[in-house]
């Protein structure tokens, strides 16, 4: 595609790593890896499930897991269902949830249908930074609480939940703490050996690896309570049937292995083209950010541009970037997430975001800033 536009949608996907590539061909094909991990008779099976054990390995050694509290999922989506729904199925009695008005659809549509099943639901609004404050999470514990669920890295604006103090506070209240981290790994340092959460859903498209596998991490506490919700078969210790795609599970566990973790050198390279990319934008006349200026990811900016006559669309040609999340993108309505950081409904259609990674340039940000510049200098001429 020479004509094809900058790519600043990370946010969205990641191209998968070209390293990542080479170790899913090897579980492709007959002269390789191709075996069912479960064919336990055989030495095709067996090299097969030695795959998928190294895999998990690596993905657990990524965010502090142990191996065996890690479930493969088809993505953060089944994550996300497997783990409120099959934890409320195990705790029997409805009782009270804790969510935000910020969560991915993956989450509020689950906890939408729990609802419809008696559970009482609190919708957190955020402060006006776009946080959902530990304090905030302390106040809305009830005494028939039983499940909170946050997101460790807000998906549209790039803001972090400090979900390692909320844990604190809901495990010594007696509940279980979910954490949608989807947008998390590689950016944010997770160790779950020493926080207090007991079940985080993870995907590998966002971490430069192939869609259509996840996994769930599924705590001591979450375990004892799970309850599956696809039957047949019994693999991934009894939690989530179907036969295990080894390809892309090798692939999720080479993703996570080339992670990294925050301070790293590609960490540092992303932080610098952030900064120059964010400071070149709100340079630009009616332009500001959305969210906390400073309890973010670098990766993610989020930008209500008011300049008169600006139409985001006239970017489309020149920049791959979102105009909404893509849990919203089948929706013509505004976000969800920017109009309960207190945006009307006009700034709510005059933001975008952008998102930069791995294989972002420098001289990419240099001509995004001049894209926007020349876009947002034309919209306003047009008025005249």
């Amino acid at each position: 595609m020479p004509s094809a536009p900058l790519y600043f949608d990370y946010a969205a996907t990641t191209p998968v790593d070209e390293r990542v590539i080479e170790t899913m061909l090897t579980c492709l094909g007959r002269q390789v890896n191709f075996g069912n991990p479960a064919s336990s008779g055989h030495a095709y099976g067996q090299s097969a499930r030695e795959a998928v054990e190294q895999a998990r390995q690596q993905v657990a050694d990524c965010v502090g897991a142990s191996a065996e509290d890690l479930v493969w999922t088809s993505g953060a989506t089944e994550s996300n269902n497997l783990a409120l729904k099959g934890t409320a199925q195990g705790i029997g009695q409805p009782g009270h949830l804790i969510t935000s008005q910020l969560e991915h659809k993956a989450v509020l549509d689950t906890v939408s249908e729990l609802e419809r099943q008696g559970w009482a639901v609190t919708r957190l609004a955020p402060d006006a930074a776009g946080l959902i404050q530990p304090y905030d999470v302390q106040a809305a514990l009830r005494e028939d609480t039983r499940l909170v669920s946050l997101m460790a890295v807000n998906n549209e604006l790039g803001t972090v939940t400090d979900f390692a103090a909320i844990g604190e506070r809901v495990r010594a209240h007696g509940a279980l703490l979910h954490v949608d981290a989807a947008q998390a790994v590689g950016k944010l340092a997770i160790d779950l050996r020493a926080m207090a959460v007991d079940l985080m859903s993870f995907s590998a498209h966002k971490v430069y690896g192939p869609k259509g596998i996840g996994a769930l991490y599924v705590g001591a506490r979450a375990r004892a309570l799970m309850r599956a919700q696809i039957h047949g078969g019994g693999h991934e210790r009894g939690l989530r049937s179907g036969t295990l795609p080894t390809h892309q599970i090798v692939g999720m566990g080479s993703a996570f292995a080339l992670a990294g973790q925050p301070g790293d050198s590609e960490h540092q390279r992303i932080g610098h083209l952030a900064r120059r990319l964010r400071d070149g934008l709100l340079a630009l006349p009616g332009v500001s950010l959305n969210g906390c200026a400073s309890q973010r990811i670098a990766h993610t900016l989020n930008l209500c541009i008011q300049a008169p006559g600006f139409n985001s669309m006239a970017l489309a040609s020149e920049l791959a970037l979102s105009t909404t999340s893509a849990c919203n993108s089948a929706s013509p309505a505004p976000s969800h997430v920017l109009l309960a950081l207190g945006l009307d409904e006009a700034q709510a259609r005059k933001s975008v975001r952008l998102s930069v990674g791995r294989f972002t340039s420098e001289a990419e940000v240099d001509k995004a800033i001049e894209v926007f510049e020349r876009t947002v200098a034309g919209a306003s001429l047009a008025l005249w």
